[in-house]
């Protein structure tokens, strides 16, 4: 993204973190507003222009920020370890206080929700939690269950992080890799953490929701998003050929067709 990002401060787990955050095409003030939530090893800068090409073509503002621990936001401090509620935590008490900070009134004009991976599960969260809250939810490769395939490819990612230039990827996206990979990896493989899910949780959405997933991804299977529908039953499915688990860089056009087409149906049903 070539705009330079802002930073605001929240309260949250009794410290001030520093959440870094970019505004698109903020002089639209009465458009819908699309709140961009990132993957598990994502951050601000790795969406690159994708934000703008959906607000664009779908004629909304959005807001792209990194996670504590991700980008230029505050990192996960060293012995700083995510409990299995931690996608909880982050729809439940840092998007409403970044809301907040940033003077979001998510009730008088409820926002919409773009969600990747972590992010998507997260989206779902707050969609369950704050049903007043949301204009609707769109959902890409999320999670509502832990599979085998899942912490298979995670174990992968941790290999390559320890005996491949993985790290100094990511250290193009985030001020402290180790933090964003650590807090992420560490969770995830936690053997805990394979009880994880929120099928039940997920019952309570009310809003509009498309849920997206490629046909070739390699973090989870068809049944994160058949799930849901199952219990979400206004859910509108897309599955994608030729994609993995980032649809958003791997079928691009396909989706931004998909999403803005999703968005002003929806927006347009309203008086």
């Amino acid at each position: 993204m070539s705009q330079a990002a802002e930073f605001v401060e929240i309260d949250w787990a009794g410290r001030t973190v520093r959440i870094e955050h970019l505004w698109i095409a903020p002089h639209r003030s009465s458009a819908p507003l699309i709140v961009f939530l990132h993957e598990g090893l994502g951050s601000l800068a790795m969406w690159r222009d994708f934000p703008k090409q959906l607000c664009e073509a779908a004629g909304c503002r959005g807001l792209v920020y990194s996670r504590p621990g991700y980008g230029r936001s505050t990192p996960r401090a060293d012995e700083e370890a995510w409990g299995l509620d931690f996608m909880h935590q982050q729809a439940h008490e840092v998007l409403p206080a970044l809301l907040s900070a940033l003077g979001v009134d998510p009730v008088a004009q409820p926002p919409w929700l773009f969600g990747h991976s972590d992010g998507a599960s997260i989206a779902l969260l707050y969609a369950a939690q704050f049903p007043q809250a949301l204009a609707g939810a769109i959902v890409l490769a999320p999670h509502i269950l832990v599979e085998d395939l899942s912490v298979s490819s995670i174990e992968k990612a941790r290999t390559a992080y320890l005996e491949t230039d993985l790290r100094q990827r990511l250290a193009k996206y985030h001020d402290d890799p180790d933090s964003a990979f650590w807090g992420w990896n560490d969770i995830w493989l936690h053997p805990p953490f394979r009880q994880w899910s929120i099928e039940s949780e997920i019952e309570t959405i009310r809003c509009p929701l498309l849920a997206v997933q490629g046909l070739d991804d390699e973090y989870g299977t068809l049944e994160q998003i058949h799930g849901i529908a199952r219990r979400v039953p206004q859910t509108q499915l897309l599955e994608l050929s030729d994609c993995g688990h980032s649809p958003h860089r791997d079928q691009a056009q396909r989706l931004i067709a998909a999403a803005s087409a999703f968005i002003t149906q929806q927006t347009g049903d309203k008086p």
